[in-house]
């Protein structure tokens, strides 16, 4: 059995967990970072996205057995779904987490986002406000850094400019601002639609040995120069300051004492098993993977699981369900010329309208059609149906789109050469989308419990989610569908499509923040309540997911954790 030991025990090594062994290790303390996935070289993986013919999202990220996770193609392949509804969103298992497939947006949470039961008597209070985070943003932003305009807050009032000028907006994102100028949201005709740029996780220039974004659109699913921001960046930060990390190493029990004192992780790797001890635990597995880990370490002294005592571990799953609408307009709009998104809509995510339904934010794509619809999948049916022929294929989006494919007119004469150029041209140049993330209350009933008889190609838990979508998150889908018509109309879009929710990736709630021990998993520190040497990270402390992606937040909170892990190992010298 190998056995390694450290100041502080770090189990993921995502975007939270490499961001604190960086800074810890920097401090001079001696941290052990455990990564269920490999190590990902980004020229190895951004050819073989290049040179695969079948490729999808899932090409840079292969699965190896001895770290499955959800794929963006099939995650039922991982998850063992008991409904009533699917639970769709996906992350990687890797050293950098998903961060290297995320889209790079950079959103604060607005003050109301802390304070949902007091200001609208729905979901719950964060133990924070939005001032107590709010210096932890602007160290969150300079830390990894985020290119904004500092002259719109974007209803999250700042104490610091942005360290990096904004990514441009578009041509596109212009002739949308232009067309929503009189839009206002159905059920509040007070709320105009204001179009701004979208502060962002990569670099508008050259800076910390990455270059400037070169706009290539290929954001998801890698950055091929480096430009925007992964967790493999302070993974290496975090090496050179001395930290340890050992990759294919899944940690799968949390040892305790009768003090209630976590003692060690026990891990597995395709070698064999192993040990990892330390004064102080971290667990920064993911909001799917960690609770897990918790509902995994059962015995006779916890049968529910490490840290569970408030039975709070595994529950009140959330995400973003993410309502997109496409269509092509009159004139082109020139989309796939910058990153995948550059600007959004984000003056409707606060509100009365929030005591009865759901918020959204808006994002504006530069990605044509290729979210929902794809390429080239789409060339082949578009072909068959200009010539008259049929397509024998399920429309890839929701149950509304009834004919994904069909073209303004049906022609029967088909294309080939500079009539196919000129078709793809006249198409592509005209395709826009708009992506609406729903918000979604937590609910204890959603949830995520590990499989002990479906296991995976490691051996261990599959993970099973229960997971349902309430009314108020349905009510704020409709009021979505209803804008996303008025959004294409004012744009005079044709061949309009409207999907059923994806999942956004924005896997939120499983440990959640609290004061009160019997409600909540950790405290306002991220210290669990029932292990004072143990952390959590990562979106899975939120006590609610608001209406913005939730990265800057993890990275925010992940910051202030650190100080507080500091203090602990000065206290135990």
């Amino acid at each position: 059995m190998s056995e390694y030991n450290a100041d502080v025990v770090i189990v993921g090594g995502g975007i939270s967990g490499c961001i604190m062994a960086w800074k810890l290790a920097s401090s001079g303390v001696n941290v052990l970072v455990l990564e269920a996935g490999d190590r990902i070289d980004r020229n190895k993986s951004i050819m073989a996205y290049m040179n695969d013919p079948n490729r999808s999202n899932d090409t840079p990220y292969p699965q190896v057995a001895n770290a499955p996770f959800p794929s963006m193609d099939n995650p039922n392949d991982y998850y063992v779904q008991m409904g009533p509804d699917n639970f769709q969103s996906n992350y990687v298992k890797a050293l950098g987490g998903t961060t290297w497939h995320w889209l790079g947006t950079c959103l604060r949470f607005v003050p109301n986002d802390f304070r949902m039961k007091s200001a609208y008597g729905v979901m719950v209070d964060w133990p924070i406000t939005y001032n107590d985070l709010e210096s932890w943003y602007s160290l969150a932003e300079s830390t990894l850094p985020v290119s904004g305009n500092s002259e719109f807050d974007l209803g999250a009032p700042r104490s610091q400019p942005y360290m990096m000028s904004e990514i441009p907006m578009t041509y596109s994102d212009k002739i949308i601002q232009k067309a929503f100028e009189n839009l206002t949201l159905p059920d509040d005709p007070s709320m105009k639609l204001e179009v701004r740029g979208t502060p962002q996780g990569r670099n508008s220039k050259e800076y910390d040995n990455r270059p400037g974004c070169c706009g290539s659109n290929n954001c998801i699913p890698m950055c091929p120069v480096g430009a925007k921001y992964d967790g493999s960046v302070h993974a290496a930060k975090a090496e050179q300051a001395g930290a340890k990390i050992l990759t294919n190493t899944t940690a799968t029990f949390i040892q305790t004492n009768e003090d209630a004192q976590v003692t060690g992780i026990k891990f597995k790797t395709p070698e064999g098993d192993g040990v990892a001890t330390g004064k102080i635990y971290v667990l920064a597995a993911h909001a799917i993977e960690t609770p897990k880990l918790m509902l995994m370490s059962k015995d006779e002294r916890y049968p529910n699981g490490v840290g569970n005592s408030s039975d709070q571990v595994g529950r009140n799953l959330m995400d973003h369900n993410c309502v997109l609408s496409y269509g092509l307009t009159k004139d082109p709009v020139f989309p796939y010329r910058a990153p995948l998104s550059t600007a959004g809509v984000e003056n409707v995510k606060d509100g009365a309208f929030r005591k009865t339904r759901a918020a959204f934010r808006i994002e504006i794509g530069n990605d044509g059609w290729s979210w929902p619809v794809g390429y080239p999948e789409v060339l082949a049916p578009w072909m068959l149906k200009k010539s008259g022929r049929t397509y024998n294929k399920n429309a890839p989006v929701g149950q509304e789109t009834k004919e994904t494919y069909s073209p303004d007119e049906q022609s029967k004469d088909f294309f080939y050469g500079k009539n196919f150029r000129n078709m793809i041209k006249q198409n592509v140049e005209r395709e826009i989308r708009f992506a609406f993330l729903v918000e979604q209350p937590p609910d204890p009933n959603n949830r995520i419990v590990p499989d002990f008889e479906k296991l995976d190609s490691f051996g261990l838990p599959r993970p099973k989610i229960y997971y349902t979508i309430d009314d108020y998150t349905k009510a704020g889908i409709n009021v979505a569908v209803d804008l996303q018509k008025k959004m294409l109309d004012s744009l005079n879009a044709t061949q309009q499509h409207h999907s059923w929710p994806y999942g956004a990736g924005h896997i939120v709630g499983t440990t959640r923040m609290g004061s009160d021990p019997k409600t909540s998993v950790v405290d306002t520190d991220l210290r669990c309540h029932d292990h004072k040497n143990m952390f959590i990270l990562g979106s899975n402390t939120f006590p609610t997911v608001a209406a913005s992606n939730p990265t800057l937040t993890i990275v925010a909170m992940t910051l202030k954790c650190v100080d507080a892990v500091q203090k602990q190992l000065q206290e135990m010298e």
